[in-house]
């Protein structure tokens, strides 16, 4: 498995292809293709293909599920995706091609994540010509130190009155819109993305899959549709 961090932009432009394109590999929101054009309207070049050595988890805390509306602080129902490097694990991905002029917006709206530059094979198992950016759990000291000039007070300014001062996290659920919006974008690329998805994504606890999660809890969050500002976002497909 290749893989190298990304830190600088140069690190990003040196995985441009010679037409000034860089791929980027979507695992959560960005398996729909709809949702990913809601980000990224002048992506070229969708499809879906597969990663290995590596999973999903529900760790990440981010501020706009709060500035929506659809995070339960209540229930803890509050997180979104990454994924972290782990041996022997497939998951399936959408690749996805931006300009390299969009880099460093990209870097900004996910600064969050730790930026990884992987290599995704075609589902027949050919591995991709020119790697892709991968978007990785990474740590809130790393990200306080090395991402946040504003620092810690003014960037959980954004959760508002809720009492959040942690983004990467190991005792928090999924937000239902978000993880139903996710499902349902799995299940529009046919059964093994749907199945992969299930079984491949895990809560915060690093040990429940999604599909033993519906189990627990039953699928009622499938029926939880999206607010009107992210209908087109989180819409399903």
């Amino acid at each position: 498995m290749a893989i190298s961090h990304l830190t600088h932009q140069s690190d990003f432009e040196a995985l441009a292809s010679t037409d000034g394109y860089i791929s980027i590999c979507g695992y959560g929101s960005l398996l729909s293709e709809t949702s990913a054009r809601s980000t990224f309207p002048q992506l070229v070049n969708f499809r879906i293909a597969r990663l290995t050595g590596f999973r999903r988890l529900f760790t990440a805390v981010g501020g706009l599920f709060f500035r929506t509306g659809v995070a339960d602080i209540k229930t803890q129902e509050i997180a979104g995706l990454s994924v972290e490097p782990y041996e022997n694990e497939i998951i399936s991905v959408a690749v996805f091609q931006i300009k390299k002029t969009e880099i460093p917006v990209f870097i900004e709206r996910e600064r969050e994540y730790r930026f990884l530059s992987v290599v995704p094979e075609s589902l027949d198992g050919k591995p991709f010509t020119n790697p892709a950016v991968l978007c990785a759990s990474y740590t809130d000291e790393e990200f306080f130190k090395f991402r946040c000039s504003e620092g810690r007070e003014k960037y959980f300014e954004q959760f508002g009155e809720y009492k959040i001062h942690k983004i990467w996290r190991d005792d928090v659920l999924p937000c239902r819109v978000y993880l139903r919006h996710c499902v349902l974008a799995a299940k529009g690329h046919g059964d093994e993305v749907y199945n992969n998805f299930l079984d491949h994504t895990f809560l915060a606890d690093r040990r429940t899959t999604i599909r033993q999660y519906f189990e627990k809890v039953g699928t009622n969050i499938m029926k939880e549709e999206p607010p009107e500002s992210l209908k087109t976002r989180y819409g399903g497909w």
